[in-house]
């Protein structure tokens, strides 16, 4: 228990947060008695944590492998930004600053050092001299030949176990089937490894699939809805990616490719500055992202169907790091499968990675919950439907697809089985084309059976009847359709057959523009006070502080310092770096907003801060009678019910028998000169509305407006 107290401080102070995510604290126990283990966690999930946070408990210094310069830097960063000893040594470096790392390591001075596998063998030497707490293995996938980023590598990393075997080991990925666990572990020498599998489920990102065309369009309508936040988009060429970003480019968003193609200082540079919100959307290849730790990434796009679910999962998980909502949107055709077909062919695993590809193309033609889906694939079994993807927002309608999928079926067979989709659709809408004209498919019975169906609604039905098993495809011979014993089913006893209804372009929602320019938000301005600190300290903005972390001071508007290193994200030192000045604007825009306020609620919100009437008129430079005033009108609008506490039972009964005596006046002037001026304007008034309101309790008639008086 003692260590669990010890390990959330430390959490808290170092890193900001009060409590642990999934599987956080189980893993580090383990760490912290020694034990070898293997996570699984989603991206975003808090992996870094789970040795960072142990390597702070423990004597000496973790080493921490990983494959890219970028996720050093990045973590190394932010590690320095919580006033942690942290450094990284790599090939990219100048040698000054190599040796600088290398003397810092030497002297046991670092709690972290990074390192990538290529450069282990330069800090091998060092590692018998100094005392080393733990090792971690990241993104440890890349070990396994039968992970979807292999690194060659990784594969001469099983030597550390052997020759440090007290030391123990943590392995960690986002993604890893069964078979790749087990070459994990198998291959670092780590059988006992104890595995935490985190769940996969990120609920903040919400799930799209929309069919692949006028891609261009949909994505410019998208970023329409989602101004002035930074994402990815993911191609599946070099090509697509230069002819996409021009694309933004000539439409005003600041955008740039990245690909293989390349030179490494163009890679780091776009790189740098989509971190560094620069360049705040990016499209690529699959070269780029893994390792950013960019926690402000607010949606991903992929204009290709990812190779496999793996990739996809982890690719969607850079976004909405922070744990706060964010957009996926995948773009999905027919075209995309033939064409990743085509680059898995001949490959040592084709087999398996066709089994990957289909299993993707089932996601994107999935007309259930998405998430069930996803989860489903990496063995979470659930039945609940998320609420936060395309499917569960709009499920589709169905209509009784018989006599459609009949004539399509009928097609198959005229054809003799021997076509492709392509093929069957021009023929079933009697197009006329030469290759259509040249093989007399005109002449067959089903030519422009379905000449009133557009094209690609065509197309979509009939890849809703191979996924519901009516036709086969048959990928190595050409893709041509086959009929399944269903589709004879359909075609001669009648079965009966549901497709769904294909959701138009011009019938989706289109969004409202968003942009939060000039909206006056805390939020904004707090987002405008980051980018100033991150410029000065000359690191990213989100290693200042993230999105959330805005979100919570936004939330619960801390006016003490001891009230900010309540927000989430905030340890001991961000807290005495930037109290003072995040503080200072929380206060301004407070002010602000309530200089906007009606001058009567401007009052009342200084009485329930605890100011007496006398106070708040020296404060505002009023007169205590207008102070009064407005609480009186407060009181009448009910939002401020204590204005009996200003009049004494014995001045109410002077001013009912006054108000008698006077026979009942208009105004105010006669009772002031009846009190002798003793009894000033705002008390006679209070009491002439106390009396009114109690008349009105008795008659039940409505309060009357007297001249002056209310």
């Amino acid at each position: 228990m003692k260590t669990k107290v010890n390990l959330l401080e430390l959490l808290k102070n170092s890193f900001g947060f009060d409590s642990f995510r999934p599987n956080q604290e189980q893993i580090i126990s383990g760490i912290m008695c020694g034990q070898d283990a293997l996570a699984i966690m989603p991206t975003g999930g808090g992996k870094s944590i789970c040795y960072q946070l142990p390597a702070l408990a423990l004597p000496g210094t973790a080493v921490v492998i990983s494959p890219l310069i970028a996720l050093m830097k990045d973590q190394v960063d932010a590690l320095r930004a919580n006033g942690i000893a942290a450094s990284y040594y790599n090939s990219s470096q100048p040698p000054e600053i190599q040796m600088e790392a290398m003397q810092a390591f030497k002297a046991g001075e670092l709690k972290l050092m990074y390192v990538a596998p290529e450069s282990l063998r330069h800090i091998l030497a060092l590692l018998s001299t100094i005392k080393v707490s733990l090792f971690a293995i990241d993104e440890a996938h890349c070990i396994s030949s039968w992970g979807h980023d292999f690194r060659p590598a990784y594969t001469r990393l099983g030597f550390i176990k052997t020759k440090f075997p007290e030391i123990p080991m943590l392995a960690l990925t986002a993604t890893a089937d069964t078979a790749t666990q087990d070459d994990i572990t198998k291959q670092l020498n780590i059988p006992d490894a104890t595995k935490h599998i985190a769940s996969f489920d990120r609920k903040n990102l919400y799930l799209e699939v929309r069919p692949g065309k006028n891609k261009n369009k949909q994505i410019l309508n998208f970023l329409e809805s989602h101004q002035d936040e930074s994402g990815i988009i993911y191609c599946l060429s070099r090509n697509s990616t230069e002819k996409l970003a021009a694309v933004l480019q000539k439409n005003g968003y600041s955008a740039r490719s990245y690909h293989a193609g390349l030179s490494s200082e163009e890679r780091s540079e776009i790189q740098e500055d989509f971190i560094n919100d620069r360049t705040p959307i990016i499209v690529a290849t699959i070269a780029f992202g893994m390792g950013i730790d960019k926690s402000i990434v607010r949606w991903v796009i992929h204009n290709n169907l990812p190779k496999n679910i793996e990739s996809f999962y982890q690719e969607i998980g850079r976004s909405g790091r922070d744990n706060l909502p964010a957009n996926t949107l995948l773009f999905y055709s027919y075209a995309d499968v033939r064409q990743l077909q085509k680059f898995i062919r001949g490959t040592p695993t084709e087999k398996y990675q066709l089994a990957k590809l289909e299993r993707m193309q089932q996601f994107a033609e999935a007309l259930s919950c998405r998430r069930i889906a996803l989860l489903n694939y990496f063995g979470e079994h659930v039945v609940e439907n998320c609420g936060n993807c395309d499917n569960c927002k709009t499920p589709p309608k169905f209509f009784d697809g018989t006599l459609l999928a009949q004539k399509v079926c009928s097609a198959v067979a005229r054809l003799r089985e021997q076509e492709s989709l392509g093929t069957l659709v021009d023929v079933l809408r009697g197009s006329q084309n030469a290759s259509i004209y040249e093989k007399r498919y005109h002449t067959i019975k089903t030519y422009g059976a379905l000449k009133d169906v557009p094209w690609l609604e065509l197309h979509q039905y009939v890849i809703q009847m191979i996924n519901q098993g009516i036709l086969e495809i048959r990928f190595h011979q050409k893709g041509r359709l086959l009929l399944t014993p269903l589709a004879r089913a359909i075609l001669y006893e009648e079965r009966s057959v549901k497709l769904a209804t294909l959701i138009q372009e011009n019938k989706a929602e289109k969004k409202e523009k968003v942009t939060r320019e000039n909206t006056g938000s805390l939020f904004d301005k707090l987002r405008k006070l980051r980018t100033e600190i991150s410029l000065e300290e000359k690191v990213p903005a989100y290693i200042v502080l993230s999105d959330a972390s805005l979100k919570n001071m936004e939330d619960r508007l801390p006016g003490t310092e001891e009230e900010f290193a309540q927000i989430s994200g905030v340890g001991k030192v961000k807290q005495e770096k930037y109290a003072l000045r995040f503080l200072k604007a929380i206060a301004a825009h407070q002010q602000f907003q309530e200089s906007l306020l009606p001058t009567h609620e401007q009052s009342l919100k200084l009485i329930k801060d605890g100011l007496s009437p006398e106070e708040i008129a020296e404060q505002r430079e009023l007169k205590p009678e207008t102070v009064y005033g407005h609480l009186l009108k407060g009181h009448q609008e009910g939002k401020y019910p204590e204005i009996e506490k200003y009049i004494q039972p014995g001045e109410l009964s002077s001013i009912k028998k006054a108000k008698s005596a006077l026979d009942e006046p208009d105004g105010l002037k006669p009772y002031f000169k009846y009190f002798n001026g003793k009894m000033p304007y705002w008390k006679i008034k209070f009491g002439l509305y106390e009396l009114e309101k109690k008349a009105h309790h008795h008659t039940g008639k409505n309060l009357r407006t007297v001249k002056g008086v209310i």
